[in-house]
């Protein structure tokens, strides 16, 4: 009989030769090492990176019946700020038919209402110390008008925070007079 050959071993003859099967593992060590830079870095970049916002007081949306009670606010304390339209600024101190300063345009800025508000708020302070009271400080009414920005109302807020003005609101009622105040060039 014929010897048959099954491929192995090195005799000679017509068989097949069969490679080495090599190892097909990966080392993942690497790619775990880079996975958990990559977490740890954005772990740290969120919460280093935490929005700002501002603390705004809104009334109650669950007392829509409560009545409205009229609080006289002294208007030596009062100052009323009114937004326009292409960033118009207009402010008065007191009341509009008899104001203690103003109306007077004002721009935006360091130089412009923030210096204003810087100079009110301490007269007001002493005012305010001269009546026994040294706690009262500046009220601000903010007036936005329909041709505003969201921008501009922004701003004025910020400048409200920056100046540290305790007591501020925003009221979106115009006078007839405020009306013709912000349409004047």
């Amino acid at each position: 009989m014929a010897e048959l050959n099954t491929g192995g071993g090195g005799k000679k003859g017509g068989g097949k030769v069969r490679s080495k099967k090599q190892n097909s593992k990966v080392d993942l060590t690497a790619m775990v090492d880079l996975a958990f830079l990559l977490i740890t870095f954005f772990m740290l970049t969120t919460t280093l990176s935490k929005p700002q916002s501002m603390n705004l007081g809104l009334p109650d949306k669950d007392e829509p019946n409560k009545e409205e009670k009229n609080i006289k606010v002294d208007e030596n304390r009062r100052m009323t700020i009114l937004i326009g339209e292409k960033g118009k600024l207009v402010y008065y101190m007191g009341m509009l038919n008899a104001p203690i300063a103003g109306p007077k345009d004002m721009a935006y800025g360091k130089e412009g209402i923030r210096k204003e508000l810087l100079s009110r708020r301490k007269s007001v302070l002493e005012y305010s110390a001269a009546k026994g009271k040294p706690k009262n400080g500046i009220i601000v009414i903010i007036k936005p008008s329909k041709k505003s920005t969201y921008r501009n109302l922004v701003d004025i807020l910020d400048e409200m925070a920056i100046v540290e003005v305790p007591t501020y609101a925003i009221v979106n009622e115009f006078t007839p007079e405020e009306t013709k105040l912000l349409a004047a060039k």
